[in-house]
């Protein structure tokens, strides 16, 4: 093995409202059938990085339940396997990690007792496919320091991103998050090729200063010292970052383009099996450009929506333009448009519930209307 995985996956993220309260974001359902955690961890894999730590922190039972055992992504091989690290309480005090270097910092064990010589840094709430061995590649041809992934993104905001400015050769000269102003079409994807032993040498120097952030007080701060490049990447790739994008990528996967690339070509995206039984279809129902998870019955109208296990639709009830997520039940006669709905909710009979166009409707989990 060439390189060790670090995930990302302890943040808070205000922006996703009620979605958030109960789970972390790297834990959100996606797809039906996923959890947004499952593409990186896939990644990881496909690309035989067979030694991974995922860092969680932030409302971690969900996501700990869906990482019980390392085996539906391949990660039961005796010289690697799945490390999962969340804060814990000693004698000398609380470790709560007060931020993502220091998350790493905390657990510099694991990259102490690692071999490999390089380290790949990826978040837990980004939806994509990709072999990170052309990214190790193209970080060991440059001799690069640091590799930060980068997508152009022209024509769209970008200022809830990480705007990077590339020269000519490809390294990165301008990295700032989150700008008022943003200076360049190019982001950072938050995924990182660094080497294992300046990693540590670095947060070894950063964290008894005070500096707790990977990107600003390693990536930006060090950006003229070190030589550090951009790699850039094509395909889908998208953030649950916010209520509308958690939203628009689960639309994204009615697109039989994008569902066939990330789902139906190899490598796959694994994720936990559930062993639920086939949706059912009965009689009534009708559906159109929807995803349906096992377990299902649908005895109503679905059309442009995506719906997770063991959702039970009624007679005469309509679902359009929504999330539906698992264990939820739409009584006789409902109708339900641009919303989401999370787990086990319970709406009776001729229940009413549509979103604007802007933002759709949420209805908190475990629900009953």
């Amino acid at each position: 093995m060439r390189a060790v995985g670090i995930i990302l996956a302890g943040g808070q993220n205000a922006k996703l409202k009620e979605l958030t309260q109960v789970r972390a974001t790297s834990a959100m359902p996606i797809g039906s059938s996923y959890r947004a955690i499952d593409f990186s961890l896939s990644n990881m894999a496909n690309s035989g990085i067979s030694k991974v730590a995922i860092i969680t922190q932030y409302n971690s039972r969900s996501l700990h339940d869906h990482l019980n055992s390392s085996k539906w992504w391949g990660f039961g091989d005796k010289i690697g396997g799945m490390f999962v690290f969340s804060p814990f309480l000693t004698q000398s005090g609380n470790s709560w990690f007060r931020g993502t270097a220091d998350s790493i910092y905390q657990n510099m064990a694991f990259l102490k007792r690692s071999n490999e010589p390089y380290v790949l840094i990826a978040s837990g709430d980004c939806i994509y496919k990709m072999d990170y061995n052309t990214i190790i590649e193209y970080h060991m041809q440059k001799n690069a320091d640091i590799t930060v992934v980068c997508k152009d993104m022209k024509g769209m905001d970008v200022r809830n991103f990480g705007v990077v400015e590339l020269d000519g050769e490809g390294r990165v000269v301008e990295f700032e998050e989150k700008p008022l102003e943003a200076f360049s079409d190019t982001i950072s994807l938050g995924i990182y090729v660094i080497r294992r032993e300046l990693l540590i040498e670095l947060l070894e120097t950063i964290i008894p200063e005070g500096r707790y952030d990977f990107v600003r007080d390693i990536v930006v701060r060090y950006r003229k010292k070190l030589n550090i490049m951009g790699f850039i990447c094509d395909g889908y790739w998208a953030s649950v970052n916010s209520v509308e994008s958690y939203y628009n990528i689960n639309m994204d996967f009615l697109r039989s383009d994008i569902r066939n690339s990330l789902f139906f070509q190899e490598p796959y995206i694994e994720t936990k099996n559930k062993d639920e039984p086939p949706a059912k279809y009965n009689s009534n129902s009708q559906v159109k450009n929807s995803l349906i998870g096992s377990g299902s019955i649908i005895d109503g109208i679905v059309e442009n929506s995506v719906l997770f296990r063991r959702v039970r639709i009624g007679e005469k009830a309509i679902v359009r333009d929504s999330i539906i997520m698992e264990g939820c039940e739409i009584g006789y006669g409902c109708i339900i448009e641009n919303a989401i709905l999370d787990k086990d909710v319970l709406l009776t009979a001729n229940q009413v519930i549509r979103g604007s166009g802007d933002e759709p409707f949420i209805v908190k989990k475990n629900s009953a209307l």
